[in-house]
């Protein structure tokens, strides 16, 4: 078997572009259709080893989503795989389709990047994880030396539309009978929620649904598609109020995860939503494993452990968290990003998954979001605060040791964490893509966040 004619990239060019958990870059500068082709026919190469005899395929609204998958399908049947076309999807239904149909998946996406960005997630069968350490490796060695040539028969391209199917599924996770009757705003973002919602949630009797943004334009003529940034979540805030709504939910552009605010415009921090799904699925699974990144709350393994529970900490990821799920046969994960996984949704994440949870919480008594969350919530925290920084190492080591004198313990399983004397911790995490130190600050008070915040900052950027 010969070798098609090795690609000029470099291994730092490529390290641009191939993060830990996924591929992603500027279209036309990082990502082009070459790439992608290459990246089909190497993913193709790799599925086809384990096994496996077709790949299901989807892309989000942005304009340069529809080109990429066509080289990448391009790409996979080059090696002798058939490709199934989705068309317009969300993440989560990429993730529903290679389970529901036992196949290698590819989502075309940049989540919530801007428009000029674009990029592949990439799924086994099962929706099971593909990254930097169980396959983006080797393709990237493939994508410097060249894909094994397949020497058998071209594969087919083919469509198919999973959305009223992947509405039915998760409907049937989370029934709303019986619920009160709940006003709910939706914030799409101009992303996929646009499409799976009104499939979903716009079909319970139990709820009235307003939509915002609900067009999909993957140009994000209205805010970016980043609902854990404060200012992306201004217009739901006052969207909620003005319609006197019970609760409002903003999606990310590809949808795979949900953000809360209460009947007060409030938001509802990741940490919390965690909580209160944990207790659910505690409820139905007495005894559980329950995932949770070293970032969200304390609160959530202290919860956990009060409802009889087993819970797991674990680095910052969706490839890792979903690989920790299986491993520890757990039932859910969370994120502090607003990644909510589910052990009954092939352990991936599904915002939508994530929001009928909430809405069957709620709707199942009478307090207001804002009272009931009041009880998943237990320390004041800082957000993730990002710092360029060149010397991250050296500017981490330099924090730690700010902190010696108040420090517990510290760890580092993701960066590093430091439990401090008062019942505080940090993280401070290098990122993946960027020359960004990420500092995180939960404390007892808001005064003792801005202490330690200042504290770490000073250090950080001094």
């Amino acid at each position: 078997m010969t070798s098609t004619t090795p690609s000029p990239r470099t291994r730092e060019f490529l390290s641009s572009v191939v993060k830990a958990y996924d591929v992603r870059g500027v279209v036309g500068e990082g990502i082009d259709a070459e790439l992608v082709h290459d990246t089909g026919a190497a993913f193709g190469h790799l599925m086809r080893a384990e096994g496996a005899t077709t790949v299901v395929i989807g892309h989000d609204m942005r304009p340069s989503s529809p080109e990429l998958s066509d080289a990448f399908a391009a790409g996979v049947t080059s090696q002798g795989l058939d490709a199934i076309q989705l068309g317009l999807t969300s993440t989560d239904e990429l993730y529903y389709a290679s389970g529901a149909l036992n196949c290698p998946g590819a989502m075309f996406t940049a989540s919530h990047n801007p428009a000029k960005y674009n990029g592949i997630k990439l799924c086994r069968a099962g929706a099971r994880p593909v990254g930097q350490d169980s396959g983006l490796t080797e393709i990237v060695d493939m994508l410097i030396d060249g894909v094994p040539a397949y020497d058998g028969a071209t594969g087919s391209v083919s469509t198919k539309d999973v959305l009223g199917d992947y509405a039915s599924y998760l409907k049937s996770l989370v029934p709303l009978d019986g619920i009160r009757p709940l006003t709910v705003t939706v914030d799409a973002g101009n992303g996929m929620g646009g499409l799976t919602v009104p499939s979903v949630l716009s079909t319970e009797e139990a709820l009235t649904v307003h939509d915002l943004f609900f067009e999909l334009d993957g140009t994000f003529p209205n805010h970016e598609a980043n609902p854990l940034d404060p200012k992306n979540i201004v217009d739901l805030q006052k969207f909620t109020v003005e319609k006197g709504a019970d609760i409002g939910i903003a999606f990310d552009g590809d949808a795979d995860r949900c953000f809360i605010v209460d009947e007060l415009g409030d938001a509802v921090s990741p940490s919390a939503i965690c909580c209160m799904i944990a207790e659910r699925y505690l409820a139905a699974n007495p005894g559980a494993t329950i995932i949770h990144n070293l970032i969200t709350s304390k609160a959530v393994p202290e919860l956990v452990r009060e409802l009889g529970g087993t819970p797991v900490r674990t680095r910052v990821g969706h490839s890792f968290i979903k690989a920790r799920m299986a491993e520890e046969n757990a039932v859910f994960g969370g994120e502090h990003s607003a990644h909510y996984y589910f052990s009954d949704f092939f352990n991936a994440d599904s915002g939508m998954i994530a929001a009928l949870h909430v809405l069957a919480t709620l709707g199942a008594q009478d307090k207001p979001l804002s009272e009931l969350k009041k009880s998943y919530s237990r320390y004041e925290a800082s957000g993730e605060i990002n710092s360029q920084v060149d010397d991250q190492a050296g500017r981490t080591a330099a924090v730690v040791e700010a902190f010696a004198d108040e420090s517990l313990s510290s760890d580092d399983l993701d960066g590093v964490t430091v439990e401090l004397s008062d019942g505080s911790w940090f993280n401070i995490r290098a990122s993946n893509t960027e020359p960004l130190l990420r500092l995180n600050v939960e404390a007892p008070t808001g005064e003792r966040i801005t202490e330690i915040v200042d504290k770490a900052l000073a250090v950080i950027r001094g």
